[in-house]
C-alpha cells in the first residue's frame, strides 16, 4: 500500500507540474459491485452475488499536452456485495454495503477526433479510498456486540482503475462524456472472517461502473 501511495503521489506531482489547462466537471457512476474472495479451497467461503451501487462526485482534468491529462477528483462511491460461508448453524450469507470517498490519481489519454467534436479516451491509474461507512445485512450495528460495523473494515482501500469512453464537445468550453471503468481492489478490506474462521481469507472490492458526466 505504501508503494502505491508513493507512485500515485509522484504521478500527481509530475503531471501537475507540466499542466497547461484545467477542466472541472461533475459525474454520476451507477455501478455493479461485488467482491473477490481469496480463500483456501478446503473451506466453503465464496462470493454470492453483486449489488447495484451508485456514486457521484467532481472531477479535474489537468492537461499537460493536447492529448494527455492528469485526472483526479473526489467522489462518494458505494461498494460491496454478498458473500456466503458455512457455520455450525448452517449456510450463512452476508450482504456487505460500504461507502468510500474515492480520490483517483490517474492519467487520461485522448485520441484525435474520431468524428466531429468527438474523441475517445483511455484512463489508467490508482485511487485512494477512505472508508466513510458500512452496513452488513442492512444494519449499521452488529447485534452481537452492538458495535458499528464500520469499525470492522479497513479505514482505507486502494484500487487500480482501467477505463475507456467518449468525450463530446457541445460548446466552447462544455464537454459531455460517457464511459466504462473497472475498479479492482488491491488490499483486503476486512480480517473479521479470517479471525473467526481461523483461515487465511482476503476480501477485496470489485466494481464495474458506467461513468456519465459533464466538464466545463
Amino acid at each position: 500500500m505504501k508503494k502505491i501511495f508513493i507512485l500515485s503521489l509522484l504521478l500527481a506531482l509530475t503531471s501537475t507540474a507540466f499542466a497547461q489547462e484545467l477542466e472541472l466537471g461533475i459525474k454520476i457512476t451507477p455501478s455493479i459491485a461485488g467482491h473477490r474472495v481469496i480463500a483456501p479451497s478446503d473451506i466453503d467461503f465464496d462470493k454470492d452475488g453483486a449489488n447495484f451501487r451508485f456514486g457521484f462526485g467532481v472531477i479535474a482534468d489537468l492537461y499537460f499536452t493536447e492529448n494527455a491529462a492528469f485526472s483526479t477528483g473526489l467522489s462518494f462511491t458505494g461498494k460491496g456485495g454478498q458473500i456466503a460461508y458455512s457455520t455450525v448453524a448452517g449456510r450463512q450469507t452476508d450482504d456487505i454495503s460500504l461507502q468510500y470517498l474515492e480520490i483517483p490519481l490517474t492519467v487520461k489519454l485522448f485520441t484525435n477526433e474520431v468524428a466531429p467534436d468527438m474523441r475517445v479516451y483511455f484512463q489508467t491509474g490508482f485511487s485512494l479510498n477512505p472508508r466513510m461507512g458500512a452496513k452488513v445485512n442492512g444494519d449499521k450495528l452488529d447485534p452481537v456486540d452492538d458495535k458499528k460495523y464500520s469499525k470492522r473494515f479497513n479505514v482505507i482501500d486502494g484500487d487500480v482503475i482501467l477505463a475507456s469512453g467518449l468525450e463530446y464537445q457541445v460548446g466552447e468550453t462544455t464537454k459531455l462524456f460517457g464511459g466504462l471503468s473497472y475498479h479492482r481492489g488491491l488490499i483486503s478490506i476486512d480480517d473479521y472472517y479470517e479471525k473467526n474462521i481461523n483461515k487465511k481469507i482476503e476480501l477485496r472490492n470489485n466494481v464495474f461502473s458506467l461513468d456519465l458526466g459533464v466538464k466545463f
